[in-house]
């Protein structure tokens, strides 16, 4: 996704959309999701690189929003088209610059969206294309041999696949994943798929580098791509991250939107914002949760607070027609 705003965020991704088609579990071990390691003993914050569910205090949410309303003079208007004109551009620069040192393997996502590994189907008939979005191989003795894929398999890119997903990876592999370049926040561009083709649509820090206006019209057009029955999974920014509390003034574009020194742009969400975006869309709510986090600097003997939203949500299932009596 190279064009203005649609962009896998600054957490991980790639410039390209891809199609990966799955029918494969990880076949690892399976790690405990996020959540399960509470710092009980304050004497202990630097015995572990992270804490999970960290309640915050009222005098610490207080000066979170004290901080970023002191920071919230937007920029002139001048400046703020700049930035929304000139959005590729920047992050074409970002990937460049960080493309052999950025990305990091994203493992964890099998374990908090179970949905990107569904149980391998022995139909060697059929042909899905097997890739994980951490980059990493699935078992292929398990799901048969895959072909290459191009806009001439079949009606579409991975037509013939049970199992399809859009997603992001530089690591993707061709003879599994048909990648693409594509404006998100384009909604009048075409994809190489059809309405109602795809069973999970994943936005790993995507969303956020949208600007706020575009949000709406973006995830509604995504939406129109998911099979009935199928679900976006989004983790994004959430409100008062350490990220936000960092922008000094002079870097707001709008309320909870900024431009980082690189150009990019980046938003923080809360829950009911992003509950609204999808609903607004047609979509229904399977989970959303806020994942706070605090980060360790062992070394440097310093905490740092991460506050993340994790959701997903469905595409409504066709309901079987009543039984006529």
């Amino acid at each position: 996704m190279a064009a203005p705003d649609a962009v896998d965020g600054v957490e991980g991704g790639s410039s390209e959309t891809g199609l990966i088609l799955s029918e494969s579990n990880t076949g690892d071990t399976k790690r405990p999701q996020f959540g399960t390691r509470f710092l009980t003993d304050p004497r202990q914050v630097f015995q572990h690189n992270a804490w999970d569910n960290v309640e915050w205090t009222d005098e610490q949410e207080a000066a979170a929003k004290k901080k970023v309303l002191e920071n919230s003079q937007p920029l002139p208007p001048e400046k703020r088209e700049e930035y929304d004109s000139r959005a590729n551009q920047f992050w074409n620069e970002f990937y460049t610059i960080h493309e052999n040192r950025f990305f990091k393997d994203r493992h964890w996502l099998f374990t908090e969206f179970p949905e990107l590994a569904p149980q391998c189907s022995l139909n060697h008939e059929a042909h899905p294309a097997v890739c994980g979005t951490d980059g990493s191989q699935r078992d292929q003795k398990q799901c048969g041999e895959f072909a290459a894929l191009s806009l001439d398999d079949g009606d579409f890119p991975g037509s013939s696949a049970k199992y399809r997903i859009l997603e992001t990876n530089p690591e993707y592999d061709p003879g599994r994943c048909f990648a693409f370049v594509h404006d998100l926040s384009d909604v009048e561009a075409n994809y190489p798929v059809p309405d109602g083709s795809l069973d999970v649509i994943v936005l790993i820090f995507v969303l956020s580098a949208l600007h706020p206006n575009k949000m709406q019209d973006s995830i509604s057009r995504t939406a129109r791509l998911l099979k009935p029955g199928g679900v976006m999974l989004l983790r994004d920014y959430g409100r008062y991250d350490m990220a936000q509390l960092r922008f000094k003034k002079g870097r707001c574009l709008s309320e909870n939107f900024y431009v980082r020194g690189d150009g990019t742009r980046v938003y923080f969400f809360t829950q009911d914002e992003l509950h609204e975006l999808f609903t607004e869309a047609g979509l229904e709510k399977v989970q959303s949760l806020v994942d706070r986090r605090l980060q360790v600097n062992r070394g440097k003997q310093l905490t740092m607070y991460r506050v993340w939203i994790q959701c997903k949500y469905r595409k409504a299932p066709v309901q079987p027609p009543e039984t006529q009596g």
